[in-house]
């Protein structure tokens, strides 16, 4: 087996944690992936897999090494597209990560337009409700939201969210307006333990201003609240963009507006140190303007 073809086995090996899995992805022999990968050690003189009869894992060096090989294949694949005219054909798969309710709302519906007008492209979408290092999981672009630390990662700003408490009309018929935070006391509350803490809830632009809750419902789903408050059930608090089409409707209202955190930024990162691939690049100016042009994510929306 030649070099780069043992660079891509190991990798697929890397990335499925399996020889079996790893030669599937590449359409080769599972003996071809092992033997590929053993040949590529003993040039190396090291172990880059820790192998026992249940798991592959990589090893420290392993570790290293695979963030290197895939710099590699990466500036490989943009090569071959610039000299073989492919730059403006995108192709190969494109791996994302996001929050769940946003890759779910947003993302995943940007990404099959896409794929609708780039047919070579294929796609992967990680969708978990944790930060996510781009390199280590193989990603090319992350949805980030919230204020974005020095991690020399290239961002695009797309939009912007608010954490707004929410209810349906017929409840503040019902039970009245909250005035202030500490009116919430009085009202109902369905929490939902994935976006916040259940006991507290965080006011003013600094998010200085703690105000302690007691929800009568805490569910583990944001949507289950969100529903749960549609209904008339309660209040909730939520991203802007969980209930974006609900407060254009008027199915739901906010209140306490004046007392909001400041907005969370919503960015499209990736890592611009190598040179950008075809498919990063073209999805990245695609996803943009898709999301800029989103009512939710980028205009004030109706509340009360």
């Amino acid at each position: 087996m030649d070099s780069l073809q043992s660079l891509k086995v190991f990798v697929a090996v890397a990335e499925a944690e399996s020889f079996a899995a790893g030669a599937r992805a590449l359409g080769i022999s599972a003996p071809s992936a092992t033997r590929g990968v053993n040949e590529l050690e003993e040039r190396l003189g090291t172990r880059l897999f820790a192998r026992t009869t249940r798991a592959v894992r990589l090893t420290d060096i392993g570790r290293t090494y695979l963030e290197d090989v895939r710099g590699i294949l990466e500036d490989l694949e943009s090569a071959n597209d610039t000299v073989s005219g492919a730059i403006g054909r995108p192709k190969g798969m494109l791996r994302l990560t996001s929050p769940v309710e946003f890759g779910r709302i947003h993302v995943a519906p940007v990404v099959a337009a896409y794929l609708d007008v780039h047919p070579d492209v294929t796609a992967n979408i990680m969708m978990v409700d944790r930060v996510v290092n781009l390199v280590e999981e193989g990603l090319d672009i992350g949805v980030r939201i919230g204020q974005l630390t020095t991690s020399g990662l290239t961002a695009v700003k797309v939009g912007h969210v608010r954490q707004v408490v929410c209810g349906a009309p017929e409840y503040f018929a019902e039970h009245g307006v909250p005035q202030t935070p500490a009116d919430l006391a009085e009202h109902k509350i369905v929490s939902a333990s994935t976006l916040t803490r259940i006991d507290e809830w965080r006011f003013g632009a600094n998010r200085d201003r703690a105000v302690k809750i007691t929800p009568r419902l805490i569910v583990s789903s944001v949507a289950a609240a969100t529903s749960l408050a549609r209904s008339g059930w309660g209040l909730t608090r939520a991203l802007s963009y969980q209930v974006g089409p609900e407060l254009i409707s008027g199915e739901l209202q906010t209140v306490l507006e004046d007392h909001e955190p400041e907005q969370f930024p919503i960015h499209l990162v990736h890592y611009e140190g190598r040179r950008v691939s075809t498919k990063v690049r073209s999805f990245l100016d695609f996803a943009r303007d898709q999301l800029r042009k989103s009512p939710v994510l980028n205009q004030g929306m109706q509340t009360r």
